[in-house]
């Protein structure tokens, strides 16, 4: 597994590197924003320990800019620990958000965790279909008709939820724990921003969704 960690600190990247080596991860480093970017795109990565105050270019920036064309697993470390910088830190890609100080016992158990959920989608069906809507969960391409849809990985693991459970009604509390994990900290908004983001790329109204219905103080349901 290789992990970069973009931190300018020297001391907490060397105890961050060290514990992480220790494990058997491979580790990568980057000082600023924009080597860390540079590095992200560059390399096959399997998870990127991000930090927020970066010189160059802060972590949100860096975290907005690969969620356009990636999908690898992103942890943000911070001192900021309100539960507003949490949600945002999320919902612009993050999958987790650790705040200093902390321990390298959480953060490895923080990084096993975001890896089972981001690498491990159930297999009991290789191939999802809905009408004109199939999803490929091995290669985690989607296809609407005979055209790809360009997903997230959040956006992904959201629809395949919503396509195996097509016809019923799924709270957003139930969404939260199957997407985001148990160690999500944040609250249900962050599922209505992603449904929003969906719906703009499966539905031929997004302001009138036919494919993805709310169920008005529940949560949603997927049509067929």
């Amino acid at each position: 597994m290789k992990i970069l960690i973009v931190e300018d600190e020297d001391t907490v990247r060397e105890l961050l590197s060290e514990g992480l080596r220790s494990e058997g991860y491979e580790v990568l480093e980057a000082d600023n924003g924009l080597d860390g970017l540079q590095m992200a795109k560059d390399l096959q990565l399997d998870l990127i320990l991000l930090d927020l105050m970066l010189p160059e270019m802060d972590g949100m920036s860096v975290c907005r800019i690969l969620r356009r064309t990636s999908d690898v697993p992103i942890i943000m470390l911070t001192a900021r620990g309100t539960e507003m910088d949490k949600i945002v830190g999320l919902e612009t890609g993050a999958d987790d958000y650790i705040v200093k100080p902390f321990g390298i016992g959480e953060l490895l158990a923080r990084i096993r965790s975001v890896l089972r959920r981001t690498t491990s989608m159930d297999t009991d069906n290789l191939v999802l279909i809905s009408s004109d809507i199939k999803m490929d969960i091995n290669s985690r391409r989607v296809y609407k008709g005979n055209q790809e849809l360009r997903l997230t990985n959040k956006e992904f693991n959201l629809l395949a939820e919503l396509v195996r459970n097509k016809g019923a009604v799924l709270s957003r509390d139930l969404l939260l724990e199957k997407v985001w994990g148990y160690s999500y900290v944040g609250n249900t908004h962050t599922v209505d921003v992603h449904i929003r983001w969906l719906r703009k790329k499966i539905e031929l109204d997004p302001s009138n969704p036919t494919r993805i219905i709310t169920v008005r103080g529940v949560g949603y349901r997927f049509e067929e």
